[in-house]
């Protein structure tokens, strides 16, 4: 016993002491030569005087990714209480215990059963214990160890993208940063250089490097053109164990895009341009484009166009167009051909956008000459002056002068020139024009006061092109003339009082006149030579066109002279003269002393007693509920039911009834049943009919149904031989439309439209065959036909 203990001392003093951890094992399919042992031991040395550990290895190493055949051997467990009998058990439980892990419960083997993998789990942590066989109990306490799985060269390293995006500005400097990729490796970090990533370029150079430690891409080229090319592609390398031989590596695709910036001028394809622009076409109208090439793109290719210099410089105008870049050139002012008929302009195009970085490049503008032409058209006349005013006065006789208009062809032909009146304004030919020379002149007479202003339109045509047309507006003003007479400037109807005193203001007089007076209206009041001696009034004319009438004498009496005419004369101070006459009408009345009117009726003296108005309200009253009355019965009278058609059973000739409109046809079921032809066990014989009054004398006959098999035809014969023989039926059958049609009538159609001989030619004697239903008919239409004969 002692020898082996001075072995088992001897084995872990020539084991590595670093963490009492063991050499790494070979992967073989046996036992290793230098075994790995863990002992167990529960006894005390006495020599040590201390307690023996019972595990002396607590973890074991084993390589991940083991490709054998066999089971991996990973160690050995004993105890110092096995005398190799086989009494004792080996037990092991834990992390893969028994599925990952068995040992051999004799010796004390363990070995690994399947494939590990250190990226899934790096440790495993498992429990042993010796017992006794016999007698199950356990001879070392459980104790805990730890298998740890060394790693291996076994992943390659990862791009965390498979495809990287970036753009640098074109023209970059040198060692412009461009974009950082990374790469991960799964294996671990702290054991080897498994996991030890460099960066390499593969594709890309001489544009781009990488940095080997960080994996930043850089510009490696300078003045990078995007013009040339704006796309790269950069394939990036990173390998693990320091990038030494036999490393695993990965690769990514960096996606480069030069974005622009304004490096280049706009440019001119070429240096002159002709346009054409007839000299019709209207301001703002555009002559032609131009377009300066620029080979930067976004806003850095936007243009400016101006027209710097030119003999057309106020006659035409220059606009970009946003979304093509082009210059647009346009009219500013009307072209005229006969005056100038060619323009030279002088175009710039510059950048809106410049970086000053590349001045040193040149001017970001160029220019280039546009020369426009002038095409002459065939324009229409020309009037002188844009709107013409005339005056006239309003007495001038018909077919006076009263002005002309003038216009004539701008183009070089001179073509004669027609003038005409648009007759659209000057409805009533009121004026007319010389179609040869231009002059207007009227053609009805002309009245002021009845219209100041006439506009009219004036049409100037070519002979020899009428299409080629102007219009201009000629308003022409009447000037009054001394044509009207003055007149009151109201109807005046007045009063005196009976008891008036002499020289009484009874009224004052105004007066109006229609014409127009430059200094102001003068009028003259005076009475007609007639009434200035013998009237019973006075006029005083108040030099301020007004005038007063006044009483002559003290006393009026209306039962002599109830209403007295004063004839009053109005004249005005303008050249002609116009005076008028007009008519004051003064009524006598009764008056109180304060002189307010009492009455003016002689009448009213004889009668002195009238209606008072609560009796003029009354009667007021009374025709207002008479009104009333006649409205109400006019209103019950209308809804009152109509007489029945037939009042007389001796009346046959209203047996033809018209109605104002239309049936429905099946659909109109107000009239009557149609299921009653299709269906006879269905007919109601106590409904009532509802184009008549019903008849209360007699109770409705009931009738016998018909037979199943009943034709339509027997079915109408039998109801029309039980109305025949029915006394409570009317003479005439309510139905209209039966749902069987017969062989016709007898007396064929009684329309006028299928008749094919005129009213001479019948012959209505038949009509006295056709029974007592019909002899009205018949006596009616005969005696229309005696009178004839004779």
């Amino acid at each position: 016993m002692r020898t082996y203990h001075c072995f088992w001392l001897l084995f872990w003093a020539g084991q590595p002491q670093q963490s009492l951890l063991t050499p790494l094992s070979k992967r073989t399919s046996g036992f290793p030569e230098n075994e790995k042992v863990l002992v167990l031991s529960g006894n005390s040395r006495r020599d040590f005087h201390r307690s023996k550990r019972s595990w002396m290895w607590n973890q074991f190493f084993l390589l991940e990714e083991y490709t054998g055949t066999d089971y991996q051997y990973v160690g050995k467990l004993h105890s110092d209480q096995d005398k190799g009998d086989g009494s004792l058990k080996y037990i092991l439980s834990g992390d893969g215990a028994g599925d990952l892990f068995i040992i051999n419960e004799n010796t004390g083997d363990i070995q690994a059963t399947k494939r590990l993998d250190r990226e899934e789990k790096p440790v495993y942590i498992l429990r042993a214990q010796a017992i006794n066989r016999r007698t199950g109990r356990p001879v070392e306490p459980e104790s805990e160890f730890i298998i740890k799985i060394h790693d291996i060269n076994d992943n390659e390293p990862m791009f965390t993208k498979d495809v990287y995006n970036a753009s640098i500005p074109e023209m970059s400097d040198v060692g412009t940063f461009v974009v950082q990729v990374t790469a991960t490796d799964a294996d671990d970090p702290t054991y080897g250089n498994s996991a030890k990533v460099v960066y390499s370029i593969l594709q890309g150079q001489p544009y781009f490097s990488v940095e080997s430690e960080t994996g930043i891409i850089k510009t490696a080229l300078l003045n990078m053109d995007r013009e040339n090319r704006e796309q790269y592609q950069v394939v990036i390398q990173a390998k693990d164990m320091g990038g030494q031989m036999g490393g695993l590596s990965g690769t990514t695709t960096v996606n480069i895009t030069l974005t622009d910036v304004n490096d280049n001028p706009p440019r001119f394809p070429q240096s002159t341009y002709q346009f054409k622009a007839p000299e019709s076409t209207p301001p703002d109208s555009p002559v032609g484009r131009i377009k300066a090439n620029d080979a930067d793109v976004d806003e850095n290719a936007e243009i400016e166009y101006s027209i710097t210099e030119g003999d057309g410089y106020d006659m035409f105008g220059i606009t970009t167009d946003k979304d093509t870049q082009e210059g647009i050139i346009t009219v500013k002012k009307a072209l005229d051909f006969e005056t100038k008929n060619l323009y030279i302009l002088k175009v710039e195009a510059t950048n809106t956008h410049v970086d000053p970085r590349f001045l040193y490049l040149g001017p970001f503008k160029d220019s280039a000459t546009v020369r426009i032409q002038v095409e002459d058209v065939d324009e229409p006349p020309v009037f002188s002056r844009p709107a013409y005013i005339m005056e006239v006065k309003e007495d001038v006789p018909i077919n006076s002068v009263i002005g002309t208009v003038t216009a004539q062809d701008p183009d070089a032909a001179k073509n004669p020139v027609k003038y005409s009146v648009d007759r659209h304004t000057d409805m009533d030919r009121v004026f007319n024009i010389n179609s040869g020379n231009g002059s207007i002149f009227t053609s009805k007479p002309l009245d002021r006061e009845t219209l100041l202003w006439h506009n009219i339109t004036v049409i100037a045509a070519e002979i020899n092109n009428p299409k080629q047309s102007s219009r201009v507006p000629v308003f022409i003003k009447v000037l009054d003339v001394n044509d009207n007479a003055p007149e009151f400037a109201m109807f005046y109807e007045t009063f005196v009082c009976e008891n008036a005193k002499a020289e009484q203001l009874i009224q004052t007089l105004s007066a109006v006149d229609k014409d127009d007076s430059y200094s102001g209206h003068q009028f003259s009041f005076s009475l007609a030579p007639e009434a200035a001696s013998s009237s019973n009034f006075t006029l005083q004319d108040n030099r301020d066109n007004t005038a007063g009438i006044f009483t002559r004498k003290t006393r009026y009496n209306r039962h002599e002279m109830s209403t007295y005419f004063l004839p009053v004369v109005i004249s005005d101070n303008d050249y002609p003269i116009q005076s008028s006459t007009e008519t004051v009408t003064i009524r006598v009345c009764a008056c109180d002393h304060r002189g307010k009117m009492l009455s003016c009726n002689a009448e009213a003296l004889i009668h002195p007693t009238g209606l008072s108005t609560g009796a003029l309200i009354a009667i007021l009253l009374c025709i207002i509920i008479l009104l009333v009355t006649v409205v109400l019965f006019a209103a019950l009278r209308r809804q009152r039911k109509k007489e029945p058609l037939i009042i007389s059973k001796e009346d046959i000739r209203d047996n033809i009834v018209s109605y104002n409109d239309e049936g429905g046809g099946e659909e109109d079921t107000q009239a009557f049943d149609i299921g009653t032809l299709r269906n006879p066990e269905a007919i109601d014989d106590n409904k009532l009919r509802r184009d008549i009054v019903p008849e209360t004398l007699f109770m409705p006959r009931r009738t016998a149904a018909a037979r199943d098999n009943t034709d339509v035809r027997d079915f109408i014969n039998q109801r029309l031989k039980e109305n025949d023989i029915d006394p409570t039926a009317p003479p005439y059958d309510s139905l209209a439309t039966y749902a069987y049609e017969g062989n016709g009538s007898v007396a064929e159609s009684l329309s006028s439209l299928e008749s094919v001989t005129t009213d001479g030619d019948q012959d209505y004697d038949y009509l006295s065959d056709w029974g007592p239903r019909f002899k009205k008919l018949a006596d009616m239409y005969g005696a229309m036909d005696s009178d004839k004969d004779s």
